[in-house]
């Protein structure tokens, strides 16, 4: 199945919620929507559906216009960041039940139940209510319920948001796996650009309903068309300095003088957003990375990766270096940029220069 968004748009009440999008999915492939909180995804996932009308454009299966096509009548399945479960069925009953509805046989039912069942570890949980569930059982029973009705287009609308951290590490590795080999078109929505990167397939950037990007996740990753997209698929987030770049220096506005070294020497005289990764914000003095003064906001600790937020004049960047660093606020510090890892961006906000492809994963 292939399926596509023609120059759809969605408004409600006079409120934009999605604009112009176009955007083709493949059989067989995994395709993320990438983007904040409001951004478009569940909006997207609703048209795509069926639940929504689009106020303009067309929604084509296989190049058939579906626009007017109730849910019913697609052959989509959806599993929400709220596991829906049927609370007075068995973890049985919950996956066999899109199987029931569509009249197969007992045998065929039961096999492919234990089936999904097997993929999800849900084995010992089939004859307990979803009640008696917890959390991330519940989620995998809806998975499951997903999985063995063998739709051509799989919505998983931010599927893993709910659930324990360590739960939610296993489940990502094994969605991929889950739905290998399939026609099925995987439509995958999630706020963390991380998430966008483990799975792989191409993703879409969205922002204010917009669709900035879409391709190939390592492509959009490394080379983004624009500022918003690049802030979009960055976590941390990118650190940004606006400059003007003259008589071999790049001054910002707020004071910050950067010599035009890198790829800064070789562009044309003008403004520009310049921006850089927070791995790529060093904390320790090295040749060729040019220093800059400021202080110490927040240190943050994960355990084997620290956070440094640091005020610089007119910006706040973010610092991310491996295992323990402390850092205490009004500390004053001096961080170190390479001008080879910088990303360009134009006063326009698009994309100049990307920074060279490395081993480089946030």
């Amino acid at each position: 199945m292939t399926v596509a968004l023609d120059h759809v748009c969605r408004s409600v009440r006079g409120e934009d919620h999605i604009l112009d999008m176009t955007a083709t999915f493949e059989p067989g492939t995994i395709n993320v929507l990438l983007g904040p909180t409001l951004s478009g995804k569940t909006s997207t996932m609703r048209l795509l559906a069926g639940l929504d009308p689009p106020t303009s454009g067309r929604i084509l299966v296989n190049g058939r216009d579906v626009t007017g096509l109730p849910v019913r009548e697609r052959s989509v399945a959806m599993v929400y960041q709220q596991f829906i479960n049927y609370p007075s069925m068995t973890v049985y009953e919950n996956i066999a039940s899109p199987l029931r509805v569509r009249g197969a046989a007992r045998e065929e039912i039961d096999r492919r139940v234990r089936v999904a069942a097997g993929l999800l570890r849900l084995e010992p949980y089939l004859d307990r209510m979803a009640l008696q569930l917890s959390g991330g059982q519940q989620q995998r029973t809806a998975i499951a319920r997903a999985l063995v009705k063998d739709a051509g287009l799989v919505l998983l609308d931010e599927p893993l948001a709910n659930l324990d951290y360590k739960l939610r590490e296993e489940l990502r590795a094994e969605l991929p796996r889950l739905f290998e080999g399939k026609d099925a078109v995987i439509v995958y929505a999630t706020t963390e650009p991380t998430e966008a990167l483990l799975l792989g397939g191409a993703t879409a950037t969205l922002h204010k309903g917009r669709l900035t990007q879409f391709g190939p996740t390592p492509h959009v990753y490394r080379n983004p068309k624009d500022r918003i997209t690049a802030q979009t698929f960055s976590d941390p987030p990118m650190n940004f300095i606006s400059v003007e770049l003259k008589n071999g220096f790049a001054r910002s506005p707020a004071g910050v003088t950067l010599p035009a070294e890198g790829i800064l020497k070789w562009l044309p005289e003008g403004r520009y957003d310049v921006g850089f990764r927070p791995r790529r914000l060093s904390l320790t003095k090295a040749p060729a990375l040019i220093p800059v003064k400021g202080v110490v906001a927040v240190s943050e600790i994960t355990g084997s990766e620290s956070f440094v937020h640091i005020d610089v004049p007119g910006e706040r960047w973010i610092a991310l270096t491996a295992g323990v660093l402390e850092r205490q606020p009004g500390q004053e510090i001096e961080v170190y940029l390479d001008p080879t890892r910088f990303f360009i961006f134009a006063a326009d906000g698009r994309l100049v220069h990307a920074e060279p492809h490395g081993e480089e994963r946030r």
